[in-house]
């Protein structure tokens, strides 16, 4: 499995407020990230897996739509995260 649960805290202790707190936004975020990479690396060597194919589409429009939620309510936080993960935007 390439997401192990000790990956997990390690995510939401780093960019999260602590282990615990799952919900935070950036941790969130940071987790979709390590996600949609792992779903690119996986489609580049199988081009023809739609199925995985749907599910990256799917992702990557949650992690917009928390970044676009975070860029609202606290923009310090947003700029924060996107330098800390090097996301373009």
């Amino acid at each position: 499995m390439y997401l192990t649960s000790e990956k997990k805290t390690e995510f939401f202790t780093t960019y999260g407020n602590s282990e615990k707190n799952t919900g935070s936004t950036e941790g969130q975020i940071a987790l979709f990230s390590y996600r949609i990479s792992h779903l690119t690396g996986h489609l580049k060597s199988n081009k023809k897996d739609f199925g995985t194919q749907r599910a990256l589409l799917k992702l990557v429009g949650k992690r917009r739509r928390l970044l676009d939620y975070l860029k609202n309510n606290d923009i310090e936080r947003y700029r924060a995260i996107i330098k800390s993960l090097s996301l373009r935007r």
